[in-house]
């Protein structure tokens, strides 16, 4: 197994995982590990994806730029109905059951840049980007583009190795109905210098999975995911993944464990603040609005028939989305 291994954190061990090295030529070791990883635990690393140093590093320092705004300035950009913008402190509660006001945490979603005027700027995650002033953040526009750009590529190609892994033609997933036209979301994230305590429901993010396809995940030098391979186990047994200069974390969502029909797990994870600020930024791909997520045709047989019917994208993510975030007239009662 090509894991990587570390030393956990405050008792806590850390998790053991693949590599994933996009520029090896050995495709079918590729998919292997690849395999291997969602079957485990649902997250590896991503090494060699082609995106150079200089921006991974770039693009940190633009969103510490932006987080370090005052309040007031921020929440000029307070996120729209189309999930773009400013997310303040407690606005996602990801884990209701155990968390006692929400997410410390704040965030910025950005997406594809789609003109007022394009019939497809009125469907959710689709839209003109809010963007912060360039006379206060010069270059943070270009260099979030250019980021959000070059991630997308890395998860399209990981998409084919997926393909690959659960016995599909490699390009199964670019076909224009899936990928044509799709939903990838950016968003930063800003931890403050908080102290959790799962046992007074304080977290940094609140136990949760993805909802969509792919996750990958850049993060700075400061640990706190952590992943639980068993959700059902109890008591349930958390793992820290330990961040890898220069590479992604990536993890499957809940939309691809759907279209696996359970072949491939999305995995129970949540961030645990240890006193240091810390900052990530977070590629979610999902595929076209109109998409409809069925059980792929080699996920299936007379003694595995599908575990659960068809459902739209645009449906499914307007489900999740609206679960877990505040309700915009919060802000507005509040005079935001």
């Amino acid at each position: 197994m090509e894991g990587a291994n570390a030393v956990g954190v405050a008792g806590v061990p850390a998790s053991a995982l693949n590599r994933i090295d996009l520029s090896s030529p050995d495709i079918r070791h590729s998919v292997a590990l690849l395999k291997q990883a969602c079957l485990d635990s649902g997250f590896f690393y991503v090494i060699n994806h082609g995106i150079g140093q200089d921006l991974m590093e770039e693009v940190f320092v633009q969103s510490r730029r932006f987080f370090g705004l005052p309040l007031s300035e921020k929440m000029k950009l307070l996120r729209n109905k189309n999930y773009r913008g400013y997310t303040p402190l407690f606005d996602e509660v990801l884990d209701a059951g155990n968390q006692i006001r929400g997410d410390y945490k704040e965030g910025f979603y950005l997406g594809v840049e789609v003109p007022e005027d394009d019939p497809d700027a009125q469907r959710p995650h689709f839209g003109p980007n809010l963007w912060p002033s360039e006379d206060i953040l010069p270059r943070w526009r270009q260099t979030m583009e250019k980021f959000h750009s070059q991630a997308l590529n890395v998860a399209k190609a990981l998409a084919r190795i997926i393909a690959l892994a659960l016995d599909l033609e490699a390009d199964y997933f670019d076909r224009p109905e899936i990928l044509g036209k799709p939903i990838p979301v950016l968003r930063l994230l800003h931890y403050e210098g908080l102290i959790s305590d799962p046992s007074k429901g304080i977290y940094g993010a609140g136990a949760h999975s993805d909802f969509g396809f792919i996750t990958l995940l850049a993060t700075d030098d400061v640990p706190g995911l952590q992943i639980c391979k068993n959700k059902d186990a109890k008591p349930q047994t958390w793992e820290y993944v330990q961040p890898l200069k220069g590479a992604f974390i990536v993890n499957l969502g809940d939309m691809l464990e759907r279209w696996s029909n359970c072949i491939f797990r999305s995995t129970l994870h949540r961030v645990i603040g240890n006193g240091q600020e810390r900052y990530s930024i977070a590629l979610f791909l999902e595929p076209n609005h109109d998409c409809l997520v069925e059980c792929l045709p080699t996920c299936m047989s007379e003694e595995n028939p599908p575990k659960f019917p068809p459902i739209l994208c645009h449906t499914y993510l307007a489900q999740r989305y609206g679960d877990t975030h505040a309700d915009l007239d919060v802000y507005r009662r509040e005079g935001a």
